[in-house]
């Protein structure tokens, strides 16, 4: 006697997916402001670039954990990193002192002009093999919209030597950490710093413009 077993486990309902595909779902971040809403499988994309996502502190480094709104980020820096400084007008030089210091070191910066504020990042990394890389950086306290209205200039100058780097900022909703990856950012190692460098610190030109 034979038997028939029929297993409905893996069969798609293709009606349910019709229906499914058509039905709107509103962002995560409806709560925060958010208006939009989406089918599923746009979803996920849509909030991982969300304006109306939380955003994390723009300093470098994994030791502060703090999340809020846009409007909050300029508070918590002032409150709780009261060490960065922070100087006026669209031209500035960022000095960075002590560049020869062993291991990964940030140093940070704020610029206010255009009635925004941008943070200035230095990184310096060791790669391999003791080979060490700095990568510099603007990013805006703002939304990736708003960074569009910008371009910033990073310059080293030395004795008959320039270098240059010119891009539109990343908003700190991005973060840094992947143009750093990607080297979207002025890149150079120990022996181009020193070039540029004055008994160990290392100026770095910063113009800020509209877009």
């Amino acid at each position: 006697m034979s038997q028939l077993n029929i297993s409905t486990g893996n069969i798609r309902n293709l009606a349910m997916e019709k229906v499914a595909s058509n039905v709107m779902f509103p962002c995560k971040y409806s709560t925060s402001g958010c208006t939009v809403s989406l089918v599923h499988t746009e979803k996920a994309d849509h909030e991982d670039a969300c304006e109306f996502r939380p955003y994390s502190c723009p300093c470098p480094g994994a030791s502060c954990k703090w999340q809020g709104s846009l409007e909050q980020v300029m508070p918590h820096l002032i409150m709780s990193h009261k060490s960065i400084t922070t100087l006026q007008g669209e031209d500035i030089v960022f000095l960075a002192t002590d560049i020869n210091l062993p291991g990964a070191v940030d140093w940070v910066m704020m610029q206010s002009c255009f009635g925004h504020h941008f943070m200035l990042v230095l990184e310096k990394q060791e790669k391999y093999d003791g080979h060490q890389q700095f990568f510099a950086i603007v990013q805006l306290i703002g939304s990736r919209k708003q960074a569009e209205n910008f371009a910033y200039r990073l310059e080293l100058n030395g004795h008959r030597r320039r270098l240059t780097w010119e891009a539109m900022p990343r908003s700190i909703h991005e973060g840094v950490s992947s143009a750093i990856l990607n080297s979207d950012c002025l890149v150079f190692d120990t022996s181009i710093a020193q070039l540029f460098a004055d008994n160990g610190n290392l100026g770095i030109n910063v113009t800020i413009s509209m877009a």
